[in-house]
Parts: structure tokens; C-alpha cells; sequence
């Protein structure tokens, strides 16, 4: 006969109960796994989760979203800046709040970056048949419209019986603090379940540490990548996202310093080494600097750490292009690591660098000659950002690029800067010189609009005391502002800066480019002889909505009045905006233009000449694709 200790609570008591003793464990600090839980609620929830976390207001801190897309953000910005060892839970009603999420936790996933998502679910019982906001499905009586989270979700469970929640609320917090397997977590919660009560032993609420290893590298694995090494004669490194993840910079740096192979930075993995390290050499890929690139070109080993190596880094299989170039990947996940036929080193990043630079020693130095080359490449490079920064005259309004060097007069390495979408991720990718490892905060496996309002909360959150800057084109501000109301609210003192260029500026140059012609790109109105969006621009006043939020806002049209905007936002300690109307770059001070090709099939027949010569323009490009067998 079992007699030990039980607790007679509801599902959703248990489960509030349960997520409060949960932690994780790296390197000897512990940290608490779920540190808060945002919510929306409706009939879905309220009654339960909303109940529960009312009862246990003192464990369980919580945060009122305005929008359920938007609280996913959020916890991932949480997550992110907590290097992936705490995170947040997100709970919402049934139907259009479950639906929301889905965004969200695809960029979590895609991310590698955990989130617990906690959505009601329709009645289990099913005492009617069909309720509010119930998807029927005539050949499946068990389907919800939450199965549309199974495919964009690390681990999913209904819960349908109140015990089912002691094994599966056990697996989310596994694959949570899993550093392989982490991203969206889905536990899906009928409203009468969550209502429901049960004795639930004690243990289920004792507190439960979950270690974050660190795999080590198989001994052959590292001999063969020794092995590679000692032959290379252009070694050059692609840090990505997992060397912050691991928490593997300074790693990083040693191995650079020993060896002096170059290193570039993926969007993830931009901050790895700080700007003026002698071996960093900017970003890579499409949005890349002319540095990396080249060096990419001619690279004879290239050494990825902790990256996806994704089309944006590879140029869509056209930048590593030397007849001899071999891949050598040290990644946590065997997946990553086998990508472009590498030799894999399977093992955490900062565990993997110590022990390759052991291994190697003071066997391998980069030639004299390559330092030079890559040294005075990287010197050329900054005389480029230098000019797309510069503004001869205060007095006009600024371009895009000079919005981001006032912004580089005064940043330190406190600030951090969050970005997503439009435009905005090639320049900072391009020019932005990093000053700390988690200063550059740009989502980019999933590049999601609508992102930077609500993840600049979860990051400050995350970060509190230090600048955190949301950077937003008026396109992605118009996709998801609402949570200005949270840091309202909150008091969270984001800044905000959001550049008005009227329209969907990256993806408008991107059309021309393929041919296209930046249809339906532009914020205007029709033109006066009907071509459409060619008129002038909208009346839309976006500052004055940010001030509607409950904003504190500075309008600033000129370079001057900008640097005076930034200098009073950065020391303002409400939520605060910068709204500034950029001016159209011209071939002095905008960014450079791409260093190397991405692949966007272009129309194979037209009868519009521009997308006849984007056509061949895109013929060019694409012989130069290779698969790395």
C-alpha cells in the first residue's frame, strides 16, 4: 500500500506548483528554470491556470501580454539573454490564443531556444459537442486546433487525465533544459481538466535540479580534426550561435589567440569575439563583410562552432567555392555537425575548443602572410563603416546607416541592441562593431517581424540595469506594437527606435532586384496616373501612436536632433522611443551592398524587361552552387 504524502489540487494548481521548484544547473550556478509565466486570459484558462497563478502569486511571477504571439517573443528574448538556462511559460485560452502561438514557437524551435506554451484546450469530457471555438474533424474525435503547434513543437502533450501531467510535465522540463533538443514546448490543457482536482504525491513538488552537460569530444573525432587542422593553410572560422549558447567566447578567443585563424560571425553567432580582436573579421554570408567573404572563398578548412551553416551564411552553397575547401564542424547536435560532409566534432563548443586547442598545442599558426591579408582586409572594411557612418552635415535628415553610427557614438558595452526583420539586420550584421557577447540580439533563424517590441522586454527582464534597444522599421512596427503597453505597465525601460522609411524598404530592394519592380512594397498611396503605390506617402503618424501606448517620445529630423534623442532615450529610465524619418542612402553613406549571393528563384519567363535581366542575372549566380560531398 502506498502511503506517502499527497496534496489534493487541481491540474493546473499542480502544475504552477510543480514549475515553481523547477531548476537548472551549469557549471556549478544553479537557475531557476521557469522564472515567470506571461499570460492572456479567456475561458480556455482562466478558471484554471488563471486561478492557479493567482494562488500562487508569490512563487510564480507573471506577466499580462497583450498579444500571444507577442508573449512567445518575449520569453524567447528571456531565454536568449539567459543563455537558454531559464525561461519563461506562456498560458492562453482555447482557439484564436492557442492558434497565436504558432509563430512564435516556430521561431523558438527554429531558434533552438526553449519557451513552455501552456494553451487550454477543448473540454475532455466533452460534455458538448462541439463548444466555442471547438475544429471539428469528422474522422478524428481527438484533434484540437492546438495539434497545429505538434509540428513546430520540440515535445507535445494533451493532457487529458489529470496523472498525465506527472510524466509529461517531467519530459517538457527535460527537453527544456536539453542544450540539443530545446525550443517550444507545448503541453496542451482542456479547461475541465485544468479545473479538475487530484492528490498528487509530494515529490512531484520537491525541488528537481536539471544539469546542463557538456559533452566532450570522442578522442577520434578530435584526432581527425587535429588532423585537418595541421594540414590547413586557410583555416578559417564560422561562429555561430552556439558558441553563446555554450558560453564558450572566451574559449573562443584563446583558441583565436594560439592559433590566429580568422574568425567570422553568423547573425547568431555575431559578438563571439569583440570588433577590434585582432582575429575578428566580421560578419559572413549575404549580409557579411567583404573581409569574411573573401577569405571564405579561398578558405581550405573552414571550421563551423555551434552553427546551422543556413543559406544566408553559405551564400546558398556559393561562397565556399576553393576546389580543395573541407568543412570541419564542432557542434553540440550530430546534426549540425555532419552538415557539408564535415568531419564532425561532436561536443559542446566551449568544451570542444579547449580541447582542440590542447590537443594541437602550439602546432598550428596561421602563416605570417594570411594574418597580414586578412589584418589590412579588416582594416579596409572599417574605413567602409567609417563612411557609411559619417554624417558631413547635422543639419539634414540622417540615413539608415547614420541612425545606426549616432547610435555607435554613444553605445558602450552595456547596451544591447535587438533586431529581426527588414532592412535593418544586413547593416548591423555588416557594420554594428560589437562590444560584448550578448550586445548584438538579432533573431534571425526566423527572422520574424513584429519580434523586436516584445523580445527587447523579455531581454531586459532578463538584463535589468542595462540599455536594451529595440530597432524597428516602421513595417515590422506595424506588425506587432502592442506590448509597448506591457513595458508600460511594467515599467520595463526599453528603448525603442523606430526608423520610418515608408514601407517594406528590404524587401522593396529585393523585388527590384528579381524583377519584380517593388510591387506592393511601399507605404504610399496610389500614383496619380495609377501606377499603384507610387504616390505620395501615408499620413500615418507612428509616433504619436507610441505615445498613445503610453510612450515617452523624441522626433528627431535631423542627425542632430537624432544624437540628441539617442543620448536623452539611453539615459531615460521610463520605456521611452526615437522616432526618426530616414533619408534615402546614396552611394557615400549607405551600406555596402551584399559581399555574396542569395538564392531567390527569380520568374524563368516574362515580358517585363527587368524580370527578363534578373532572370539572367540569376542564371549567373546559380552555376557557381556546389554540394560539399
Amino acid at each position: 500500500m502506498n502511503t506517502s504524502a499527497t496534496t489534493r489540487l487541481t491540474v493546473a494548481q499542480a502544475l504552477v506548483r510543480f514549475l515553481a521548484h523547477q531548476y537548472t544547473e551549469r557549471d556549478g550556478a544553479r537557475h531557476r528554470l521557469i522564472g515567470a509565466t506571461w499570460g492572456i486570459f479567456g475561458h480556455g484558462n482562466v478558471a484554471g491556470l488563471g486561478q492557479a497563478l493567482l494562488q500562487y502569486g508569490d512563487d510564480m511571477p507573471f506577466h499580462q501580454g497583450r498579444n500571444e504571439q507577442a508573449m512567445v517573443h518575449a520569453a524567447v528574448g528571456y531565454a536568449r539573454q539567459s543563455d537558454r538556462l531559464s525561461a519563461h511559460a506562456v498560458t492562453t485560452s482555447i482557439g484564436p490564443g492557442a492558434t497565436n502561438l504558432v509563430t512564435g514557437a516556430a521561431l523558438a524551435t527554429i531558434n533552438h531556444l526553449p519557451v513552455l506554451l501552456l494553451p487550454g484546450d477543448v473540454f475532455a469530457g466533452r460534455p458538448a459537442d462541439p463548444v466555442l471555438q471547438q475544429l471539428e474533424v469528422p474522422y478524428a474525435g481527438d484533434v484540437s486546433v492546438n495539434d497545429c503547434l505538434r509540428p513546430v513543437s520540440k515535445y507535445f502533450d494533451r493532457i487529458a487525465r489529470p496523472e498525465q501531467l506527472i510524466p509529461a510535465a517531467l519530459q517538457a522540463m527535460r527537453v527544456l533544459a536539453d542544450p540539443v533538443e530545446t525550443g517550444a514546448v507545448t503541453l496542451a490543457l482542456p479547461q475541465d481538466v485544468q479545473a479538475e482536482a487530484y492528490d498528487w504525491p509530494e515529490e512531484f513538488f520537491a525541488d528537481r535540479t536539471w544539469h546542463v552537460r557538456r559533452p566532450a569530444p570522442d578522442a577520434a573525432e578530435l584526432a581527425e580534426a587535429v588532423s585537418r587542422l595541421k594540414r590547413a593553410r586557410r583555416p578559417l572560422i564560422v561562429a555561430g550561435g552556439g558558441v553563446r549558447h555554450s558560453g564558450a567566447e572566451d574559449a573562443l578567443a584563446a583558441f583565436a589567440d594560439t592559433t590566429g585563424i580568422p574568425v567570422a560571425a553568423t547573425q547568431a553567432g555575431k559578438g563571439a569575439l569583440r570588433h577590434d580582436h585582432p582575429c575578428d573579421v566580421g560578419g559572413i554570408g549575404h549580409t557579411g563583410t567583404a573581409t569574411a567573404n573573401e577569405l571564405a572563398r579561398t578558405a581550405d578548412l573552414v571550421i563551423g562552432v555551434g552553427t546551422r551553416f543556413t543559406d544566408f551564411t553559405t551564400a546558398s552553397h556559393t561562397l565556399f567555392s576553393a576546389p580543395n575547401v573541407r568543412f570541419l564542424n564542432l557542434n553540440i547536435a550530430a546534426f549540425d555537425a555532419h552538415k557539408l560532409a564535415a568531419s564532425p566534432l561532436v561536443a559542446d563548443a566551449r568544451t570542444g575548443l579547449t580541447a582542440l586547442r590542447e590537443a594541437l598545442g602550439k602546432k598550428v599558426r596561421a602563416e605570417p602572410a594570411y594574418v597580414t591579408e586578412y589584418t589590412d582586409d579588416k582594416e579596409r572594411w572599417e574605413h567602409r563603416v567609417d563612411a557609411c557612418y559619417a554624417a558631413e552635415d547635422d543639419l539634414v535628415r540622417p540615413t539608415q546607416t547614420q541612425v545606426l553610427g549616432a547610435l555607435d557614438e554613444l553605445a558602450t558595452e552595456d547596451d544591447i541592441l535587438v533586431n529581426a526583420a527588414g532592412s535593418l539586420p544586413g547593416d548591423l550584421h555588416k557594420l554594428w562593431r560589437t562590444r560584448s557577447r550578448d550586445q548584438y540580439h538579432v533573431e534571425y533563424g526566423y527572422s520574424c517581424m513584429g519580434y523586436e517590441i516584445p523580445a527587447s522586454i523579455g531581454v531586459a527582464l532578463a538584463a535589468p540595469g542595462r540599455p536594451v534597444w529595440a530597432l524597428v522599421g516602421d513595417g515590422t512596427y506595424l506588425m506587432m506594437p502592442t506590448e509597448l503597453v506591457t513595458a508600460v505597465q511594467e515599467g520595463v525601460p526599453i528603448k525603442v527606435v523606430i526608423v520610418q522609411n515608408h514601407g517594406y524598404a528590404s524587401i522593396g530592394g529585393l523585388s527590384a532586384s528579381v524583377g519584380a519592380e517593388g510591387f506592393a512594397t511601399a507605404y504610399r498611396y496610389d500614383g496619380e496616373d495609377g501606377a499603384p503605390y507610387a504616390g505620395g506617402p501615408l499620413p500615418v503618424d507612428l509616433a504619436a501612436n507610441a505615445a498613445a501606448l503610453g510612450m515617452v517620445v523624441h522626433r528627431a529630423k535631423t542627425v542632430r536632433e537624432l544624437r540628441e534623442a539617442l543620448a536623452a532615450t539611453r539615459a531615460a529610465t521610463r520605456p521611452t522611443c526615437v522616432y526618426v524619418e530616414t533619408e534615402t542612402a546614396d552611394t557615400v553613406s549607405g551600406p555596402p551592398p551584399a559581399q555574396a549571393w542569395w538564392d531567390v528563384p527569380v520568374a524563368e519567363t516574362a515580358d517585363r524587361p527587368s524580370a527578363v535581366k534578373a532572370r539572367e542575372e540569376y542564371d549567373r549566380h546559380v552555376t557557381a552552387r556546389r554540394r560539399h560531398l
